[in-house]
């Protein structure tokens, strides 16, 4: 691992409440997810809704500009996560974002009008497979791939299941036709890219500080090649369709997404994986004595690798939490009988 200094950075103005997701179209147009308001971490815009925004890298100095979205839909719950676009064999441009309306998981169907810089809202999904949903790879105008970070949407039980070190996230297919898990036994599945020539689908689990390369195979199901592991905490993935290279967005200290002085923000590094075949690594923006969270928080069972995960996690079953948290919720409500007594 090396570290690489990227050339010609600078600051894009009109993203002041963050970039949670970038996809960029063949045509140098780009996407942005903006405005997350996301459980326990902070939102730089906290009393405005969630928006699209569009860059175009054509542009000598590129600026963020909102995107208008058609009437008819929420704008005022509207909180943006991962996103993905898809273009039709007629070029009609498919984006797909995943939102969060009062705490709840859905994924958003635009298309995407050019000529006005517009998104045309064409309909909401809601599924019970689609509980936690963090990003999302659109394979078709009606299909796509995502991750569920979290098996619990509730944000104590979220930062239970996390403690705990379960691995009840996972992936799963959508279409009409067809609602299936095709992965499973992740941390916390995170980013989600595919390969140039679409035969495999990487995914990042966050928790796990690794990357799962995984085979498509004709029926939408996956298997898994190989496991790229990373020291630190990969989120979104990136990829050069012209390289295969993998970019990964990542958070060198967890602890600093929760906890941080917002007057000097942490830093944030990037790994670029030489393409899933081979076994190249580099490594921009390294963190300079950050470390990942599994070295931050003493757990009793904290995990160096895959496999030195505790088998204290696996021996609980979903139903074992789900007691557990209702345990915790009688004694909030006898101490709260006794205080007021």
């Amino acid at each position: 691992m090396e570290p690489v200094e990227l050339p010609n950075c600078h600051l894009i103005k009109g993203i002041e409440a963050g970039a949670e997701d970038i996809d960029i179209l063949p045509n140098g147009l780009v996407f942005i997810s903006s405005g997350l308001k996301y459980p326990g971490v902070k939102s730089f815009a906290p009393d405005k809704p969630g928006e699209i925004l569009l860059m175009d890298l054509n542009e000598k100095n590129p600026k963020a500009r909102e995107l208008r979205i058609s009437r008819g839909f929420d704008l005022a719950s509207f909180n943006p996560h991962g996103i993905s676009t898809y273009i039709d064999k007629d070029d009609s441009v498919y984006l797909y974002v995943v939102n969060h309306p009062h705490q709840k998981s859905t994924v958003e169907v635009f298309t995407f009008v050019e000529d006005d810089n517009s998104l045309k809202h064409l309909k909401t999904i809601k599924h019970d497979l689609l509980p936690s949903v963090n990003d999302l790879l659109a394979v078709g105008p009606d299909g796509f791939y995502a991750t569920n970070d979290h098996y619990f949407f509730d944000s104590v039980l979220m930062f239970l299941e996390m403690f705990l070190g379960l691995t009840w996230s996972n992936v799963v297919y959508y279409s009409p036709t067809e609602v299936k898990e095709v992965a499973g036994g992740f941390y916390s599945a995170n980013g989600i890219n595919m390969s140039p020539d679409e035969k495999y689908i990487y995914i990042a689990d966050l928790l796990g500080h690794n990357i799962h390369v995984m085979e498509k195979h004709a029926n939408w199901n996956l298997t898994q090649v190989k496991v790229l592991q990373l020291d630190t905490l990969i989120d979104n993935l990136f990829l050069d369709h012209s390289t295969g290279d993998i970019w990964a967005g990542c958070h060198p200290n967890g602890m600093k997404v929760f906890l941080y002085d917002p007057e000097n923000p942490p830093g944030s590094e990037h790994k670029v994986l030489l393409a899933a075949h081979r076994n190249g690594l580099r490594l921009t923006h390294p963190p300079r004595g950050k470390m990942p969270i599994k070295k931050c928080i003493p757990w009793p069972w904290a995990r160096n690798s895959q496999s030195e995960a505790s088998t204290l996690p696996s021996a609980l079953s979903r139903r074992d939490v789900v007691r557990l948290w209702k345990d915790v919720e009688l004694d909030v409500e006898l101490v709260n009988r006794n205080s007021v007594t």
